[in-house]
């Protein structure tokens, strides 16, 4: 667990933290301490923005959420597209989360701002080796949404330890691939790039048919992913 809280704490560094906020202690108890810590101080900077058990996404993806935003504590599956990924994380930074992104290396800093997303209050560890969930477990004591790929299936037992550390520290887990009693699975099909004319131009814009899949059943749009304003938005 300190070979975790370690490599989480480091993390911190790019955000602006002095280095004596994010000291690594040699006990494991003093360890916890500074998690505790940490985990008010973000508290209360996002106090003023996060007062309810949802989380607000972005627009264009709301009406395909239950409830029409991210919950507090649950768990949701995005299939093999960092775009689709990165419009989930805009809606939550805009409004003052804190996000964790672990084992994405090529998850892209420049694309992520250009979408909205607050590269501040993003802490990135792309190479968590096995200590994936882990790590994860450790940023969701103090973050509001984590976002993981994992390299090999989650069994349901472990995918129910993490999400039990979910409903106790009110964090969202989004997870880059399947996962295990997800709130919703969301995929990409019908692709359609525009912008190449006859022999010339380049891809400017991008039109998908995303599709969720809940308990209640399944929700279709067709969205900009994006448009040629780098937005996301509704087609149509």
């Amino acid at each position: 667990m300190s070979e975790a809280i370690d490599i989480f704490e480091r993390m911190f560094e790019y955000g602006g933290m002095s280095p004596a906020s994010t000291a690594v202690a040699p006990r494991e108890e003093s360890a916890r301490e500074t998690v505790r810590e940490l985990q008010e101080r973000i508290r209360r900077m996002q106090a003023t923005k996060l007062d309810t058990r949802a989380i607000p996404t972005h627009a264009a993806l709301s009406g395909l959420l239950p409830g029409g935003a991210l919950k507090q504590g649950a768990s949701y599956s995005v299939e093999g597209s960092l775009t689709l990924l990165m419009a989930l994380l805009a809606g939550p930074s805009a409004a003052g989360s804190w996000c964790g992104v672990v084992g994405v290396p090529e998850f892209g800093i420049e694309a992520a701002a250009n979408f909205g997303i607050d590269l501040e209050r993003v802490a990135f560890v792309p190479h968590p080796g096995e200590h994936l969930l882990t790590v994860a477990a450790a940023l969701a004591d103090v973050l509001s949404v984590v976002v993981i790929r994992p390299t090999k299936r989650v069994g349901d037992g472990t995918a129910a330890r993490l999400a039990a550390r979910l409903r106790q520290r009110g964090s969202t887990l989004i997870v880059l691939g399947g996962w295990p009693q997800s709130e919703a699975s969301l995929s990409l099909s019908e692709n359609r790039w525009s912008g190449v004319g006859n022999g010339h131009g380049y891809l400017a814009a991008r039109q998908v048919t995303v599709t969720a899949m809940t308990r209640a059943g399944s929700r279709r749009r067709r969205l900009w992913l994006p448009d040629a304003e780098q937005q996301f938005r509704v087609a149509g």
